[in-house]
């Protein structure tokens, strides 16, 4: 099998250099509330540490008084996605969701019910300007997802990510009190490249449960059996040129992202205040860096590990304000 380089645009993802990941003392939940219920600021640190290492390592360069509230967000953001894979059954998940919209209606009316995400949200917005809206799209965009959770076009997955992802991000933009076009278009196409290299670096997973997540429109380019892939993995038929195909306008989405910084006199570089929120590309472009180095193989085990040069890589991003 030949080597394989994205092409779309002409450019290649930066290869990087190393440093270890440094380790995470042992965190334990305080219950300083009158009901007995998790710090909400600490149990939200917590899942986001459990199940979004990246974006806990991307939380140390918000301002400390915003660090809170983005947890308290990314909490929610990672709440709604497990959903589908901690519920028995459809309906399960269905008052699971009924359940977030209520609570956002909650958290507006100044009345959150009892649970420590809904608490983290209602103390992050008594500081910020954080609107309803944005949380009540990721709750549908997940309710969706739960009756439909394959899509058929490049299309729909893209108008799924915007209505999570790329909605996270403008809640986050929110946060910081960054209202630009400039900066929602911008965040707009990074949020579509990190919901699509998110799934494809959960593939074999999603793959071993009988579960494509590339759009069918792709796999049919590619003459791609869904049931070969659940049986043989990597050693299906055409499941390559899929995995680079998507792999492709995910980063195409990326710089795309990137060049919204070449205009307005930014001279490519990300604004100082605004660099917390557009980190969060630099996982993104490594998994995809990785990816290509792997020969867009997405079964390669090491793929599923955590790259210990991403911490140094975000601080590098960070001082050159370039993702």
């Amino acid at each position: 099998m030949s080597t394989r380089t994205f092409h779309a645009t002409g450019q290649r993802l930066v290869r990087q250099l190393r440093r270890t990941h440094s380790s995470c003392g042992p965190r334990h939940y305080t219950t300083d509330s009158p009901v007995g219920l998790p710090d909400p600021a600490a149990y939200c640190r917590d899942l986001v540490r459990k199940h979004d290492y990246d974006s806990f390592l991307v939380a140390q360069f918000y301002p400390k008084p915003k660090q809170d509230a983005y947890f308290a967000i990314k909490a929610f953001s990672v709440e709604l996605a497990l959903v589908p894979d901690t519920v028995s059954n459809t309906v399960i998940g269905q008052m699971r969701m009924q359940f977030w919209r209520d609570a956002v209606k909650g958290i507006g009316a100044g009345r959150p019910p009892k649970h420590p995400i809904a608490l983290a949200l209602y103390q992050a917005s008594e500081t910020a300007n954080l609107p309803p809206y944005h949380f009540k799209r990721i709750v549908d965009a997940r309710d969706a997802e739960l009756q439909a959770p394959s899509h058929l076009t490049v299309d729909t997955l893209t108008s799924h990510a915007e209505s999570t992802s790329s909605t996270v991000l403008y809640l986050l933009l929110s946060l910081l009190g960054l209202p630009s076009s400039t900066l929602a278009h911008a965040a707009s196409h990074l949020g579509v490249a990190h919901t699509f290299s998110t799934l494809l670096r959960a593939l074999p997973y999603h793959a071993k449960k009988g579960q494509m997540v590339i759009p069918a429109e792709i796999t049919a380019k590619h003459s791609v059996n869904q049931e070969e892939v659940f049986r043989r993995g990597p050693n299906a038929p055409g499941i390559d040129d899929a995995v680079f195909e998507f792999a492709t306008v995910a980063n195409d989405h990326l710089i795309t992202a990137r060049d919204m910084f070449k205009s307005d006199g930014m001279g490519g570089l990300v604004p100082p205040a605004t660099l917390p929120v557009f980190l969060s590309a630099v996982p993104t472009a490594n998994y995809l860096g990785r990816l290509e180095k792997a020969n867009f193989n997405a079964f390669e085990p090491g793929l599923q590990l955590r790259d210990w040069k991403l911490p140094w890589q975000l601080w590098r991003s960070y001082y050159r304000r370039k993702f």
